[in-house]
């Protein structure tokens, strides 16, 4: 009895889903390539930002340590 509720209700909820997912909007494919785009060179960005500053704060760590 269990399984067939188990089953009735999981079969119900993939209908709902499916019914759901059939309203959505979705995107173009240009752009889903422009916010990709978009999103890859922010973080490169933020990505070479950071690595120079950490670079900067270990050289200055440098100095400090071993002078």
């Amino acid at each position: 009895m269990k399984q067939t509720n188990l089953l009735k209700n999981t079969f119900g909820f993939l209908s709902e889903v499916k019914t759901e997912v059939s309203k959505v909007t979705w995107p173009k494919r240009d752009d889903v390539i422009k916010l990709t785009l978009i999103v890859v060179v922010v973080s490169v960005v933020v990505g070479a930002y950071l690595g120079g500053i950490d670079y900067l704060f270990t050289k200055l760590l440098e100095l400090l340590v071993y002078k």
